[in-house]
């Protein structure tokens, strides 16, 4: 049994979800909660699931970083609009020589952890989860669950598969949950950007569920073609998306359950949408490299907006 320590930073639909099945299959767990710090403190955690419901009576919860103890793995599970408190949130949990894994969308989150703490390893995780938040401490789990693991170095080179990958990945397994590691993590975020554009986009701009965009020619016909231009944007950046994989991707949406996106889901609550990490980074990387992506620069531009009106609203 591994004695790795975690401390799950966003205790939401994804953090609390990954956070609870490590507990629950003998982890030491360190939960960072906000809202639902009182309530999960008193009542634990409840989880709805495909795979089997259970509940955490009793669970490590606090509402202050610097109450957590040092961990070993620091699972950083906030969306990336919370990312300006990172540099007040990693220093005090994450041991020295120990690891963050970034459970988030987009791209590039891993350079800005690098640039706040230095002697750790640094690993991304790419979520396919289905996975909603629908009460206080109270997470229901739809469908799906695999993370995708790779080690973050300077500059995005392939590194092959580490020691601490297998660790974390280990550990990952034993609590139930499927993991894949790659070796090229860059290659990994933009094949997670070919689904997160176009249905986080499109669901948002269209007020529209995965299975209502993918009903319709015209907007099955955008969504391959956003998926299109990803893999222009990614081969940019020297990493190759086959076509195979764009059809995978399409083939695995008709097939989804009816989802709204974590981005729709963001904007129906009012809450501040994930657009620069998962739309403005990549358009940025792409053009630095002199490759212009037009409908997804369509698509930022129209977010931009919604988030800038919800921000007023809110």
């Amino acid at each position: 049994m591994s004695e790795r320590s975690y401390a799950i930073l966003g205790t939401g639909a994804l953090g609390g979800f990954y956070g609870a099945k490590l507990q629950k299959a003998g982890l030491d767990v360190h939960f960072l909660l906000k809202s639902d710090y009182e309530y999960v403190k008193d009542s634990g955690l409840v989880v709805e699931s495909v795979d089997g419901d259970f509940t955490l009576p009793q669970v490590n919860a606090y509402n202050d970083v610097t109450k957590m103890p040092q961990c070993d793995v620091v699972v950083v599970a906030l969306k990336t609009t919370q990312n300006h408190l990172l540099p007040q949130m990693l220093p005090p949990v994450v041991k020295a020589g120990g690891v963050v894994l970034i459970l988030q969308n987009g791209l590039a989150v891993e350079e800005e952890v690098a640039a706040i703490v230095s002697n750790v390893t640094i690993i991304g995780g790419l979520c396919f989860l289905c996975s909603n938040k629908v009460g206080a401490g109270h997470i229901r789990h739809l469908d799906y669950g695999q993370i995708t693991l790779g080690e973050y170095t300077s500059g995005y080179q392939a590194c092959g598969i580490t020691e601490k990958m297998q660790q974390v990945a280990d550990d990952f397994i034993h609590a139930g949950i499927s993991i894949e590691l790659t070796e090229d993590l860059l290659l990994g975020r933009w094949k997670k950007l070919v689904w997160n554009i176009p249905y986080n986009g499109l669901s948002v701009i269209l007020n529209a569920r995965t299975d209502e965009l993918m009903a319709y020619e015209h907007t099955r016909k955008l969504a391959e073609q956003l998926m299109y231009e990803v893999a222009a944007g990614a081969k940019s950046c020297d990493r190759i998306i086959p076509e195979s994989f764009i059809q995978l991707m399409l083939d695995y949406t008709v097939k989804m359950k009816p989802y709204r996106t974590s981005m729709k889901i963001d904007a129906d609550e009012g809450r501040p949408l994930e657009v620069e990490a998962i739309f403005g980074t990549p358009l940025r990387k792409a053009q630095a490299a002199g490759v212009y992506l037009p409908q997804i620069n369509c698509l930022y531009q129209q977010l931009k907006f919604l988030d800038g009106r919800l921000m007023v609203d809110g």
